[in-house]
């Protein structure tokens, strides 16, 4: 369980909403969490793949050895 704060106009909009629809604001809630939790792991994760490439832990392909890796 995650209680978080909101502004008066974010909670204002969102009672608005859950009105007019008939949903609760749980659900809108999760639904905008779920919505941006993918971009947001995935930007950590482009990160961290850049951090370890500066570090020469890892290393990027040109475009050309990717297109030829992809005709094997």
């Amino acid at each position: 369980m995650i209680g978080v704060r909101l502004s008066s106009d974010i909670e204002k909009r969102l009672d608005a909403l859950a009105k007019a629809t008939g949903r609760t604001k749980t659900y809108y809630v999760r639904e905008a969490i779920l919505e941006h939790l993918d971009d947001m792991e995935e930007a950590y994760l482009a990160e961290a793949t850049l951090e370890r490439i500066r570090r020469g832990d890892e290393r990027a392909l040109s475009g050309e050895e990717f297109w030829r890796g992809l005709e094997d």
